[in-house]
C-alpha cells in the first residue's frame, strides 16, 4: 500500500471565511483525509494583525508575521489566499506562490478576472495547482462542473443569479415592500452585505464572474469587455410594476456566443414570474449553462458566506490532494483562444420603459412618435396618474438595443421629461 503524502498548508488570511476555514480543517480532518489520497496539515497561519480577536485557537509556532515568507518555505505546499482584492498583497503572494512551485487556492474572483491568464501561465509552467471554485458563487461547484462534469459539452450560453446580495435586496423589496436604501441597511445587520456594498449592488461582483465563467466554457482567455448596470435605480414602483405585468426583477449575468461573437452582460432584468429563475430569492445564487448535448443544466446554493466559501475551498484542497495537476482553465494557456467581443447594442430585447412626465396634454402622442421614428415597437402602455405627475409605462416589441438607447437618449431632452427615463431590459427565456 502506497504511503500518504503530507501536503502542509498556510492559510493567509483570517477574516470570517479564514476563520471559518481554519476551525472546520481542524474539527473535520480526519474526514477529509479518508476521503482523499493524500493527507493535510495546517502548518502556518498569518494575517495582517495578529492581536485581533478571533474565534480561532493556535499554537505560538503555527503563526508567520511574514505572509510573503511563505512563498519560499520549503515546509509549504499548498497557500490558500483569503486576503481579497485583485492588487496589492493579494496579487504579490499569489504571483510569487506559484512561481516558487507552490500550489494556490483561493475565493478572490477580482484576482482571477484581472490576472487569470498570467497566473494560469505560471501554474502551468511549474505544474502546480491554481484552485479558485470558491471565487464563483460560493458554495455552489459551477467551476468543478464546467471544467469536469461537462467536459464533454458545448456550451452556448451561461447566465443566472451570481451575487446573493443584490438578489436579497430584490426580492426583500418586493417582499417587504421597503425601500432600496432600508433593505440594503437590514442587509448590512444580517451580514448579507458589506459596509461597503458597491461591488455588490453596482454590478462588478458578477462581471468579474462572468468574465471568468466565459473563459471557462469557451476556452478563451478572460475577456474584459462587459456591459455592467447595477441595482441602484431600482426602486418601489419598479417591483410593483413588475409584479403587475407578471414578472421579478433580478440582477443576472449573461454569457453567450453569437455569430462567434462573445456577449458579456450585467443588468437588472424582468424575468417571468412562472420562470425558474424567478423563484431563487434571498442569498441564493442559481446558474443555468445551455449546452449540448445536455441542453440546459441549472445549479443552485448558498452563493456567499463563511460556511458556502468554506465547501468551496475543502473542494480545492481536495482536488489537490488527489493528486492530479490541472489546468487551471480547462485547457492549457496555449490552446486557449481570444474571442472577438459583440456590443450589447446589438442585441435584441423586449424591454420594460418608465417615463415619468408633466401630466399635460399631448405628451403621450409625441412620446409613441419618437418610439416610431427611432424603429421601436411598442406591445403594451400603460399609465399610472398621481398627483403631480403621470408615469407611462411602456413595454416595447424586441428591437435593437441601440434604437432603444436613442430613443431614451431623445426623449430625456424633452421639457416635460420630470426624472430620466429609465429602462430594464425582458428575459424570454
Amino acid at each position: 500500500m502506497t504511503k500518504k503524502k503530507i501536503f502542509n498548508i498556510a492559510i493567509v488570511g483570517l477574516g470570517n471565511i479564514g476563520t471559518y476555514l481554519y476551525n472546520f480543517l481542524k474539527k473535520n480532518k480526519n474526514l477529509i483525509n479518508n476521503k482523499n489520497n493524500n493527507t493535510f496539515k495546517i502548518k502556518y497561519i498569518s494575517a495582517k494583525n495578529k492581536r485581533k480577536k478571533r474565534k480561532i485557537s493556535f499554537r505560538k509556532n503555527l503563526w508567520i508575521d511574514n505572509y510573503m515568507s511563505l512563498t519560499k518555505m520549503k515546509d509549504v505546499d499548498i497557500i490558500i489566499e483569503l486576503i481579497g482584492g485583485s492588487d496589492g498583497p493579494a496579487k504579490k503572494l499569489v504571483f510569487s506562490a506559484l512561481k516558487n512551485k507552490k500550489h494556490v487556492i483561493t475565493a478572490n474572483k477580482a484576482l482571477i478576472s484581472k490576472y487569470g491568464d498570467k497566473l494560469s501561465k505560471i501554474a502551468e509552467k511549474n505544474k502546480v495547482n491554481l484552485e479558485y471554485e470558491a471565487a464563483v458563487c460560493g458554495g455552489v461547484p459551477i467551476i468543478r462542473m464546467i471544467k469536469e462534469s461537462l467536459i464533454g459539452n458545448k456550451v452556448n450560453k451561461i447566465f443566472g443569479i451570481f451575487n446573493g446580495t443584490s438578489n436579497y435586496i430584490l426580492s426583500s423589496m418586493e417582499k417587504n415592500k421597503i425601500s432600496f436604501n432600508d433593505t440594503l441597511s437590514v442587509a448590512k445587520k444580517l451580514g448579507y452585505a458589506e459596509s461597503n456594498p458597491k461591488s455588490d449592488i453596482d454590478g462588478d461582483d458578477v462581471s468579474s464572474k462572468v468574465k471568468i465563467l466565459s473563459s471557462l466554457c469557451f476556452g478563451s482567455f478572460v475577456n474584459s469587455n462587459i456591459h455592467v448596470e447595477g441595482i441602484r435605480s431600482i426602486d418601489n414602483e419598479d417591483i410593483i410594476n413588475a409584479s403587475k405585468l407578471g414578472f421579478k426583477i433580478k440582477l443576472l449575468g449573461f454569457s453567450e456566443i453569437i455569430n462567434n461573437k462573445l456577449y458579456q452582460r450585467v443588468h437588472p432584468t424582468f424575468v417571468k414570474k412562472s420562470s425558474y429563475i424567478a423563484s431563487v430569492d434571498g442569498v441564493l445564487n442559481a446558474v443555468i449553462v445551455d449546452g449540448s448535448p445536455i441542453g440546459k443544466n441549472i445549479i443552485q446554493g448558498e452563493g456567499a458566506g463563511a460556511t458556502a466559501t468554506t465547501s468551496a475551498l475543502v473542494a480545492d484542497i481536495s482536488s489537490i490532494l488527489r493528486g492530479n495537476i490541472k489546468k487551471p482553465f480547462g485547457i492549457s494557456h496555449s490552446k486557449r483562444k481570444k474571442i472577438t467581443s459583440g456590443k450589447i447594442d446589438n442585441l435584441y430585447f423586449s424591454s420594460y420603459v418608465r417615463i415619468n412626465v408633466k401630466d399635460k396634454y399631448g405628451v403621450l402622442s409625441d412620446i409613441t412618435r419618437i418610439f416610431s421614428t427611432n424603429k421601436v415597437s411598442i406591445k403594451r402602455v400603460l399609465q399610472n396618474p398621481y398627483k403631480k405627475y403621470s408615469s407611462i409605462l411602456i413595454i416595447t416589441h424586441s428591437c435593437k438595443d441601440a434604437d432603444i438607447q436613442k430613443t431614451l437618449k431623445t426623449l430625456a431632452k424633452k421639457s416635460y421629461i420630470i426624472q430620466k427615463p429609465k429602462i430594464i431590459r425582458i428575459e424570454n427565456g
